[in-house]
């Protein structure tokens, strides 16, 4: 791995580059960008996008047009200010969209320069990018990133701290404080997943932990605890999505197995954790709800499947469902898997995207179907669609976003 004075410097010359083919073809690019962007701006509503954070030394949000059967295509790549890691921990996202009321927002996180920016969607444009404290840093493992219409949380994986910003007009945000946080074991900030007045981490050493954010500033629900399946030592949650009504959060797990975590949450604190293992994979570390809450999606990040388990949002309950043939290009095109996104913002959202950390990184489509108690998921024919603006792919979105 380049040390951080290489990364910069080749960011640098790449920036240079890249500003150097702007002033050469400045009135072509003018002219297709306002035309991309007029486009985006008419049919962002009409159209679904996936998202990416592209993690890059030249960063930015890659948008993909969603069509059937999962199919992607490049549609323009809005690019940020900073510059990224290509690289993380596999829990952390770093992109989020909120899409509540008047309040329409896509924002994401870079890496090396340990800020934020924003997008409305369909200007084509990044709109400002704000930073925390001098002190805040993810230039190690990433800078993460969780969001509603009200506030935006960032967190920093080498400081271990987490920054608040108040949503402004026009998604644009203000800095208001941040707190520093850690694991029980020494463990450094990795997944955040919001719900109400709630959130709760993931602390990449085994330990979770829960916060009130009613005021907007996090505070500890003094909950924090070792996960059961962490007790021996091979095992720790990572990723974090809460069910609709929050009565429930599942945690992916970074493991030597496939091994999903659930905690009732419904009196406002974390409980112990029920270790669920249903499919043969290594490692869970991303999970994702289906919108109707009946399937688990699971990206067994250090191996080369997809799994969709059944979920009761009623018990919290996880059993057995079905498993991908092994996703192609594995080891050739592609190390490991990473954050998933749905296809479909209703039903059990038809299957899902997942990333492919390669140099340049892939999006897979998995297909799902469904019939009783039995279910099939399938790698899309057109599968992998390539992301050329990354070489380090983690974090996927959706826009429009799932509603919970």
């Amino acid at each position: 791995m380049k040390t951080p004075s290489g990364l910069l410097r080749n960011a640098v010359r790449l920036r240079a580059k890249r500003v150097a083919v702007f002033v050469c073809r400045s009135a072509i690019l003018l002219g297709l960008t306002l035309f991309v962007s007029a486009c985006l701006l008419q049919n962002t509503f009409a159209q679904d996008y996936l998202i990416t954070n592209d993690d890059s030394a030249t960063n930015g949000v890659s948008f993909f047009t969603i069509g059937s059967g999962g199919s992607l295509d490049f549609a323009m790549e809005v690019q940020g200010p900073g510059l990224g890691i290509g690289g993380g921990l596999f829990g952390m996202s770093r992109v989020a969209a909120v899409n509540s009321g008047s309040t329409q927002c896509i924002f994401a996180t870079e890496g090396f320069t340990n800020d934020v920016f924003w997008i409305v969607p369909g200007s084509g444009f990044p709109g400002g990018s704000a930073t925390g404290s001098p002190s805040d840093d993810g230039s190690a493992n990433g800078v993460g990133i969780a969001a509603n219409a009200q506030y935006v949380y960032v967190s920093f994986s080498s400081s271990n701290t987490i920054a608040t910003f108040q949503v402004q007009s026009g998604c644009a945000l203000a800095f208001m404080n941040d707190i520093a946080v850690g694991g029980l074991n020494g463990g450094i900030i990795d997944g955040m997943a919001l719900h109400g007045n709630m959130m709760i981490a993931s602390y990449a050493d085994g330990s979770i932990e829960s916060f009130s954010i009613g005021a907007g500033t996090p505070v500890p629900n003094g909950d924090k605890q070792n996960s059961t399946a962490s007790a021996g030592g091979e095992s720790f949650p990572n990723g974090i999505d809460i069910t609709q009504d929050g009565h429930f959060a599942i945690f992916g797990d970074t493991s030597t197995a496939d091994i999903v975590e659930v905690s009732d949450i419904s009196s406002g604190k974390l409980t112990a954790t029920v270790v669920y293992k249903t499919h043969a994979g290594i490692s869970s570390s991303n999970v994702l709800l289906s919108p109707d809450e009946t399937i688990l999606y699971i990206s067994n990040t250090q191996g080369d499947v997809v799994s969709a388990a059944f979920f009761d949002k009623n018990t919290g309950q996880v059993t057995h469902g079905c498993t991908t043939h092994k996703i192609r290009g594995y080891v050739s095109d592609w190390s490991y898997l990473g954050g998933l996104a749905l296809q479909q913002i209703t039903g059990n959202g038809g299957g899902v995207y997942v990333t492919e950390f390669g140099a340049p990184s892939g999006i897979a489509a998995a297909n799902l179907t469904v019939h009783g108690a039995k279910c099939t998921i399938r790698e899309a024919k057109d599968s992998p669609t390539t992301d050329f603006y990354s070489r380090g792919l983690l974090s996927i979105g959706r826009f429009p976003p799932r509603e919970f």
